[in-house]
């Protein structure tokens, strides 16, 4: 059975589907979500590119970054270093093998786990971090403990997310890391018709509208992203939800997401508008409702509305950053020395220039990816002198 016929039967089941559950099926069906499949997501031979697959220059500098928050922390004798939704485990192996290599303190106190709920991605991080497995240093949350389920699935998401933050041991500092996670996880959409449902018509997926629901009222509400007519709003429970757990959970450490979002001037400016997309090999398309679990959904990240549910669990939230700020800030100090350390040719170094310039440069992700950092139980002079928030104070 398709993962299409596998909808329209629920569809036919239950009544006309929430988008975002629409969505969650599609992203994280166990067996044809499109994370879930054993298909090449990743670089040239997938569907997109994030940071570590443009060089390890971006785990090295976030290395850097968490040995400070470490120290921060006052240095103590165990960490832990949280990574959501990590993939293949590329960003994990370069920030543990830079750190054993620059941060030999930092390294022996920390243990990275990596929360990932893709079978198939499960298995290539053993590959990618097998000795690091072996050793204890970085462990995987246990099998079916996935961040990115859809309230739609009555209590999945909170269960799901409850588990892996139980998992931690109690009264060790936490540093929670997402780099685009937070743009994948189901959302609903609502427009001035109501709340988008998708029904089953003569073996078609058509599109079916309900008023909208309290919490996606109070959500837009709250942060005063209303449509207009002919407009489609994404409105992403899920993700605030997510966020309030892992908010709620640190005692004392971090929180830092990179991804592609928008902040508060960039949704005045009608930014917020519209936002989910489907990529298929690096092209854009316009039908989300093709090939369903074959091509990556995303939407914007509401930057404001995701720094405001941390201040409401009791973190302080920076003010946010590009991807450019973070990675030039922390990186100035020392020339970007971690990224042309290996470089032992002219040709090495040309390369590598270029690949950095992609992380930091309005061309590349540099501007259109913000980093939200927020902080629990840590001296506000400490975390002010963190060398990724550096054009804060400049």
């Amino acid at each position: 059975m398709t993962l299409r016929q596998i909808i329209e039967q629920e569809i036919r089941a239950r009544g006309p589907m929430p988008f975002s559950r629409y969505m969650h099926l599609c992203l994280y069906h166990p067996d044809l979500g499109y994370y879930s499949r054993a298909a090449e997501k990743f670089g040239k031979a997938g569907d997109f590119f994030t940071s570590s697959d443009v060089h390890a220059v971006f785990g090295r500098l976030l290395a850097r970054q968490f040995d400070e928050m470490w120290r921060a922390l006052a240095s103590p004798d165990q960490i832990e270093l949280v990574e959501l939704g990590p993939g293949r485990g590329l960003f994990a192996q370069d920030v543990l093998d830079w750190s054993e290599k620059k941060f030999p303190e930092f390294f022996r106190a920390v243990h990275y786990r990596l929360v990932e709920g893709s079978p198939d991605l499960r298995a290539r991080i053993h590959t990618t971090l097998n000795a690091r497995l072996a050793e204890g240093k970085a462990s995987l949350a246990a099998e079916g403990t996935t961040l990115g389920a859809s309230p739609a699935d009555e209590a999945v998401a909170p269960t799901s997310a409850t588990r892996a933050l139980r998992a931690l041991p109690p009264n060790i500092p936490a540093v929670f890391f997402a780099n685009e996670f937070f743009d994948a996880l189901p959302v609903d959409i609502v427009t001035t018709k109501g709340d988008l449902r998708l029904a089953e018509e003569n073996g078609r997926l058509i599109e079916h509208f309900v008023p909208a629901s309290p919490e996606a009222l109070a959500y837009l509400d709250r942060h005063s992203v209303h449509p207009e007519d002919h407009e489609r709003i994404e409105v992403p429970l899920a993700v605030q939800n997510v966020m309030a757990q892992i908010a709620g959970s640190i005692e004392r450490g971090f929180v830092v997401v990179v991804d592609y979002g928008y902040t508060r001037p960039e949704q005045l400016a009608g930014r917020h508008r519209g936002t989910l997309r489907a990529f298929r090999q690096h092209s854009v398309r316009a039908n989300p409702y093709e090939a369903p679990g074959e091509q990556d959904l995303t939407a914007d990240v509401n930057f404001t509305a995701l720094a405001a549910t941390v201040e409401a669990a009791g973190m302080h939230a920076e003010k946010l950053l590009t991807q450019s700020q973070f990675l030039m800030g922390i990186g100035e100090a020392n020339q970007f020395a971690d990224a042309f350390e290996d470089c032992r040719l002219p040709q090495e170094r040309a390369k590598v220039a270029l690949q950095l310039k992609y992380l930091v440069t309005p061309a590349g992700m540099g501007e259109s990816f913000h980093v939200l950092v927020a902080s629990r139980g840590v001296a506000a002079d400490r975390v002010a002198g963190l060398s990724g928030l550096r054009y804060l104070r400049d």
